[in-house]
């Protein structure tokens, strides 16, 4: 393990005030809020006016009795010129239900096993092509997508497939099946940079849920183990517009970042947050994240929320497969539904002092 610099200070102010209440993280909140956003993805496309949604399918899926499988345009963008696909899979029953929402459809990773298990929980299951807002194909192009509807925008990729998360919260908020009060989204690798994003931007999401997200997800910046993706790794790679145009100016001086991911994840606080991990998948750095887990519970601890904050990790390498779904779940029934999980939560797999 690399430890370059200590994590910031999460519970003091810019200027060297303590954060002692919760009227100060409140503050403390919004200062970090923009420091993060602004900083490190290059701020937030625009709220909309209205988004607007055009249905196109109801049907009963067969080989689940009573499901429903709804088919919506979600048309948004100051005009609504901007439309994707959203799908939503609704329990049998009147509902209303809570939501899990991905942006990973442009993966599959929802197999049909992992689908009946989140409708079985009593959950709608709803799935959206994060790609449709924002290509993912190692190039810093912006001419399609939403960098179509906002030329003069400075956000990375993360930012605007964080804000397709949001916009589809404004259509499923419409939607009479949907107990809004109980919305979860979750995402896997650079889809779990976004959800954390989109959790940490949106409080009308009630839980977080990131899987194996590393860097600039729950990872961190300044501690790492070997073979854990860096800033200098995301440049080598072509995938560094993802983030904001100030991020490259970082590498090398990681530690002058007035954040680390601790500050992002707290930005969740009070509100339910999930890190999944892998030993095996050193390149999301699990050092890391189990450092930027620690830090960042110091906020639901000031918030006396402590029990909503949650690590796992699995043997493993990088995948989002039924157990790493089955551990979300069980947290979402925890959080949602007061079931106790039968998963051993924030257990450390490190030698005792880390």
């Amino acid at each position: 393990m690399t430890i370059q610099h200590p994590l910031p200070d999460l519970l003091r102010f810019q200027d060297g005030t303590p954060v002692r209440t919760p009227s100060d993280w409140t503050r403390r909140r919004s200062e970090l809020l923009d420091l993060i956003v602004n900083i490190e993805y290059g701020g937030m496309p625009p709220v909309p006016p209205v988004t607007r949604t055009e249905h196109l399918h109801t049907a009963e899926v067969r080989r689940w009795n009573g499901v429903r499988n709804v088919s919506m345009h979600v048309a948004t963008g100051p005009d609504c010129s901007l439309r994707f696909l959203l799908q939503v899979l609704v329990p049998p029953g009147d509902g209303p239900f809570p939501v899990i929402l991905t942006g990973d459809a442009c993966w599959r990773y929802v197999t049909d096993e992992i689908a009946a298990e989140v409708l079985r929980r009593g959950n709608i299951l709803a799935q959206f092509n994060r790609v449709e807002l924002a290509p993912d194909v190692y190039t810093p192009d912006r001419t399609s997508g939403i960098y179509r509807v906002y030329p003069e925008g400075r956000f990375g990729a993360i930012s605007a497939w964080a804000w397709g998360y949001h916009r589809c919260i404004d259509a499923l908020s419409g939607m009479s099946v949907v107990d809004r009060a109980h919305i979860a989204v979750v995402g896997h690798s650079r889809g779990g940079k976004t959800a954390l994003l989109a959790g940490a931007t949106d409080e009308r999401i009630a839980l977080t849920a990131a899987n194996n997200s590393g860097c600039a997800g729950a990872g961190c910046y300044r501690i790492f183990g070997p073979g854990s993706e860096t800033l200098a790794d995301m440049v080598r790679a072509s995938i560094i517009h993802w983030l904001g145009p100030q991020m490259p100016q970082y590498i090398g001086r990681e530690h002058e970042l007035p954040f680390d991911q601790h500050s992002l994840k707290a930005l969740v606080a009070p509100r339910a947050l999930l890190t999944l991990e892998a030993l095996g998948d050193h390149w999301a750095n699990p050092t890391g994240t189990w450092a930027t887990h620690l830090a960042a519970r110091e906020a639901w601890r000031l918030l006396g929320a402590e029990e909503r904050v949650a690590i796992w990790f699995r043997e493993g390498e990088h995948s989002h497969g039924l157990i790493d779904w089955l551990a979300f779940l069980d947290f979402v029934d925890w959080q949602f539904r007061g079931r106790w999980p039968s998963f051993n939560y924030n257990a450390s797999p490190f030698q005792p002092g880390f």
